[in-house]
């Protein structure tokens, strides 16, 4: 395992292949989960491209540092972590808070962003009396209290199935976060609002989203891609909020094609 000091918080982190002719491929997690929900999309990109997985703080493996927080705070830390990497215009992914922190980057850190995937994300998250429900919630009852809804609107009815082993596996992976961290994240959530800075994106851009996301369903999805100019939009179908679990083929097919035309344009690379 991989940690480094960044921001006085350790952050979890793991780096996969060496930096070649291609961009770096940098992913960024969502509300509730730690980075190893995209390894089976890592797995069909390892050894096309160099790939920086984390942890943000409050999740996984990393500090809790101080609260509350504020995407840019989330930001600052994906920021430190390249810089002492020594990774510059990579391809930033960012699925639901992570898609925020990512656009947050490029706002504060162009040079570090060379193109956006915004999975499952949006401009703008929820409403404050949704966050405030939330936060109400986990106060009271613990993430256990709210798990089997967070399920519901993750994954589709066909991955929900009892005999599912993994859903129980998620299950686990959402309710062993830290309590402080998901609250705190909430609240960055709740108040992050990029409408405007959507419109002055100026690299590359995907948004794609599961057919059945129930937290940021495609319409809200395809809202953004309609504010960022020449963005590009994609459905991933038979998926819910975590396509990288429930259709990674789908999903990595739809990066691959993305990642050809940030490198090379619309032409296919040959």
């Amino acid at each position: 395992m991989q940690f480094a000091r960044i921001n006085d918080i350790a952050i979890h982190y793991q780096v996969i292949g060496a930096t070649g002719d291609r961009p770096v491929l940098v992913f960024a997690n969502s509300l509730g989960t730690d980075f190893r929900i995209w390894r089976d999309v890592v797995v069909r990109l390892a050894g096309e491209y160099a790939i920086v997985l984390y942890d943000k703080r409050g999740h996984g493996l990393s500090d809790i540092g101080s609260t509350p927080y504020a995407i840019e705070d989330h930001a600052n830390d994906l920021a430190g972590l390249l810089d002492m990497l020594s990774v510059k215009q990579a391809i930033i992914c960012g699925l639901s808070v992570g898609g925020l922190i990512a656009q947050s980057l490029y706002q504060r850190r162009p040079d570090l962003v060379r193109a956006l995937v915004l999975c499952d994300t949006a401009h703008k998250i929820g409403t404050a009396e949704l966050w405030a429900a939330r936060i109400a919630a986990i106060e009271a009852h613990g993430i256990e209290g709210i798990a089997d809804g967070v399920l519901e609107r993750w994954f589709t009815p066909a991955f929900r199935r009892p005999e599912n082993t993994a859903l129980a596996g998620y299950r686990n992976m959402l309710i062993r976060q830290s309590a402080t961290g998901y609250i705190a994240t909430c609240a960055a959530i709740r108040d992050a609002d990029y409408t405007e800075a959507a419109a002055r994106i100026a690299v590359p851009t995907l948004c794609v989203v599961g057919d059945q996301d129930g937290s940021t369903p495609p319409d809200v999805v395809l809202s953004t891609a309609r504010l960022i100019p020449g963005a590009r939009y994609e459905v991933i179908r038979d998926a819910g909020h975590i396509p990288c679990v429930e259709n990674p083929e789908a999903l990595t097919a739809v990066l691959r094609a993305f990642f050809e035309i940030a490198m090379h344009g619309d032409k296919p690379h040959e």
